[in-house]
């Protein structure tokens, strides 16, 4: 590749990229990053291309290739070199931080002796080279330093709503595979802004293990909670309602809907769907209590036990309803954390097993930082609009 080149024009480079039958993004990316090496070595030596000046402290010696793995695919780089061999770019040290994470999560595997050739080979071409021990613990420090600034930092804003979670993720203890739990707790700020507040392991889901996330985030700063949605975990709901008194609570709607047409026949899902829908899509409490009743009744006959399930806890669904109704779609699930639970999975199949709780902790931790980092640039509600007093009153009651 050209070693360096006017970045200037985006278009132009743009068009470049898709011309040569290439993909035009990851062309721009590469020309835009071999420009920042350049500026990086420049800066260095305190002058730029033949250049003499009194604050030049070194002089050029050519390249060396480098390829460099990014989401948009791996680049071909050339790296500037000086004379006395001082120069190290910053740039590969800026991996990201949950790719920082999976690449020690495998590589502990092979330096803990419970790996294969194959694990071997995945975290060389994770990392593009061979780790030693040295290395490892010095990039382990490193990110585990940020992590728990991260994790204790400050709550300064207010957060009206909440997202409660847990995924399981095969841990290795005391000898043995055992599921771990992952706590991720989610916030919706008073502007607007949606965060992961924190991320926790536990060896499973009680009013104790749930307990403690909530008082160390109340002690970090947490308040102003007045909705809570999650799924109907006992030991989970207990937790919130000693955590966070006359906050509404509401349960999942997507995980109520699965658990109902678990119990229907396949040949009858479609109908039974259409009734459940009428629930969770309905403009005002009134309609959506309506609709459940007209729901249970149509499944007596055929479907006893899901007409008792609704009856039962049909109401457990409808807390949404003391939310603006702007607000009701996006907040009656936890469907806002699919995508980081995607990108975990996506990691977390490469580990297969995790070496430790420590190195568990990183990889969702890592991964939380950086899906902060790219919510924190937009608005995910519109907190301007209002319900009705009434409507209030009545989710309230509901969910209590």
């Amino acid at each position: 590749m050209a070693r360096k080149k006017d970045c200037s024009d985006l278009l132009a480079l743009w068009q470049e990229g898709s011309e040569n039958g290439g993909d035009a993004l990851r062309h721009l990316l590469q020309v835009m990053i071999q420009e920042l090496l350049e500026k990086e070595m420049e800066r260095f030596l305190g002058a730029g291309h033949y250049e003499r000046s009194e604050q030049r402290r070194g002089w050029r010696n050519g390249y060396k290739p480098r390829a460099f793995k990014t989401r948009v695919g791996k680049l071909e780089l050339m790296v500037p070199k000086d004379r006395e061999g001082n120069f190290q770019t910053e740039l590969f040290e800026r991996y990201q931080r949950s790719e920082k994470a999976l690449v020690l999560a495998v590589v502990q595997m092979y330096l803990n002796g419970v790996s294969t050739r194959k694990v071997k080979a995945i975290s060389e071409a994770l990392c593009g080279l061979d780790i030693s021990r040295s290395q490892v613990s010095v990039l382990t420090k490193r990110l585990e330093e940020e992590i728990q600034v991260w994790r204790n930092r400050r709550l300064e804003k207010s957060y009206p709503y909440l997202v409660v979670d847990a995924r399981y993720e095969k841990v290795r203890h005391g000898g043995h595979v055992v599921s771990k739990a992952v706590l991720i707790v989610v916030g919706v700020r008073e502007d607007g802004i949606r965060e992961i507040l924190g991320t926790w392991i536990s060896h499973g889901e009680t009013e104790s293990t749930w307990s403690e996330p909530f008082e160390q985030l109340k002690a970090r700063g947490l308040r102003g909670v007045k909705f809570i949605v999650s799924d109907a975990d006992k030991g989970l709901r207990c937790a919130i309602e000693r955590s966070f008194p006359g906050a509404v609570w509401q349960r999942c709607q997507v995980h109520f809907v699965r658990n109902i047409l678990g119990h229907v026949r396949k040949k009858d899902r479609g109908r039974v769907l259409e009734l459940l829908r009428g629930i969770t899509q309905s403009a005002t409490l009134e309609q959506a209590r309506r609709s459940l009743r007209d729901a249970v009744e149509a499944l007596e006959a055929d479907y006893p036990n899901v007409a008792e399930l609704l009856e039962e806890h049909g109401e457990e669904i409808l807390g949404v309803y003391a939310l603006p109704a702007s607000h009701r779609r996006r907040m009656r699930s936890t469907n806002m954390l699919e995508r980081y639970n995607q990108e975990l999975k996506r990691r977390t199949r490469v580990v297969r097993i995790f070496p430790d709780e420590g190195s568990c902790l990183r990889l969702i931790s890592a991964l939380a930082m950086e899906t902060n980092e790219e919510w924190l640039e937009r608005q995910y509600l519109d907190m301007e609009e209002e319900t009705p007093a009434s409507d209030v009153t009545e989710a309230a009651m509901v969910a209590a």
